[in-house]
């Protein structure tokens, strides 16, 4: 009897492991970043806070200010911020108000080195920053093209450069460490947006994931009824 019952443990315990470890070698050792303008917003003075919409739909009040980063992110959680601050009053200090308009402070930020696409060095200054004064009912990519020429946008209207850059590309999947799981591409239904859609973590470090702990979980269950079930028989 407890031959048997050893033996079925064993057999649990190799199959515990098995599936446990095909679990992980599933995992990629490398997931997809991309490469992307993301757009934040800040509402009378607030801090930066992840567009919710495109910049072409978006619509800045007087004394809003609208950032671009350039950068390599995995989804809106680990989205870089523009390194400025989003300072309406010292951006647009010397821009006077007019009946009919208003001001938008605009903030540009190239990103580092390790962002820019393979031959392409980011722009110096780094950060740019202006005053968009354009009319009521203007959206933050009229404002961002007031202060920014040239812009580049691709074939479904996706905002692919900002003052010339970068001079080709537009949100190309890059491989990123850590591990984690990456966004989907920045859709078209932003229009010119560069906002990429949050994509589930599977955690931080290099610990397991949260699939592998769950899988494993759930088949150290099944081996535990198992030898329950071997017990009762002998």
């Amino acid at each position: 009897m407890r031959k048997r019952l050893h033996s079925a443990a064993a057999s649990v315990t190799t199959a515990v492991a098995a599936a446990v470890l095909t679990l992980a070698v599933a995992v990629p050792a490398q997931a997809a970043g991309y490469r992307y303008w993301s757009f934040w917003e800040s509402q009378g003075g607030g801090r930066w806070a992840y567009g919710t919409q495109g910049p072409a739909t978006a619509v800045p009040a007087d004394g809003d200010a609208i950032g671009f980063r350039f950068a390599v992110s995995e989804d809106a959680n680990d989205a870089a911020q523009p390194s400025a601050a989003p300072d309406f009053a010292g951006i647009c200090a010397g821009t006077e108000g007019k009946a009919g308009t208003k001001r938008v402070a605009v903030v540009v930020d190239f990103g580092g080195p390790r962002d820019a696409p393979p031959g392409e060095t980011p722009p110096d200054p780094p950060v740019r920053t202006g005053c968009a004064q354009v009319r009521d009912d203007a959206t933050s990519a009229e404002a961002l093209a007031a202060v920014a020429k040239p812009l580049r946008y691709d074939s479904v209207a996706l905002l692919c450069g900002i003052s010339g850059y970068p001079a080709k590309g537009c949100g190309e999947q890059v491989a990123v460490t850590p591990p984690s799981a990456g966004p989907a591409r920045p859709s078209a239904s932003t229009s010119t947006s560069a906002t990429a859609p949050t994509a589930p973590s599977d955690g931080e470090g290099g610990g397991p994931s949260v699939g592998i702990v769950a899988g494993g979980a759930a088949v150290l269950v099944l081996g535990g009824a198992a030898i329950w079930k071997a017990r009762r028989r002998t």
